[in-house]
């Protein structure tokens, strides 16, 4: 696994839509280890989309350090929303910002997982959350874009 260099706001790849991933090779593999490298054991992040590191794929990792672990989603669809609620959110690609997001609290979607093996899940909480959040990276949005108006500020890092 190697470290990749996060791309931050204002660079204009951020704002793309990200292309459906048509082949799991050996090279979307690496760039899964090495995005979960870079987001988590980095960078102390919970998520992290291919377009983060400047790859337009649809995909992206999240792992909220609960029993689910690290989890790979490869040309990911929520399916189904339930509930709202408010989330306090930071990115890797806004670094020295945060701000309040309202989700929803409970998520259905389907993905391939690293092995190429179709998946489906239900999240809630947290986990909806963090993954409501990559799945908008692949469509060009950011937090702020959503942040509830008057709720983003500079924040320090731990």
């Amino acid at each position: 696994m190697a470290l990749r260099n996060i791309v931050t706001e204002g660079d204009p790849i951020l704002r793309k839509k990200s292309r459906t991933i048509e082949e799991i090779t050996p090279r979307i593999v690496k760039l899964l280890d090495d995005m979960a490298e870079t987001m988590y054991y980095d960078n102390r992040g919970i998520g992290l989309a291919a377009v983060q590191v400047g790859v337009l794929r649809r995909a992206f990792v999240v792992d909220i350090g609960d029993e689910h672990g690290r989890i790979n989603f490869i040309n990911p669809e929520i399916t189904s929303t339930e509930g709202e609620q408010r989330c306090s959110e930071g990115c890797l690609s806004v670094p020295g910002k945060g701000g309040e997001v309202m989700r929803p609290m409970k998520i259905h979607v389907k993905a391939l997982d690293i092995d190429g093996n179709p998946f489906e899940m239900d999240a809630e909480g947290l986990l909806a959350d963090c993954i409501c959040h990559e799945y908008d990276h692949l469509d060009g949005i950011l937090f702020t874009d959503k942040a509830i108006p008057g709720t983003v500020e500079a924040v320090e890092r731990e």
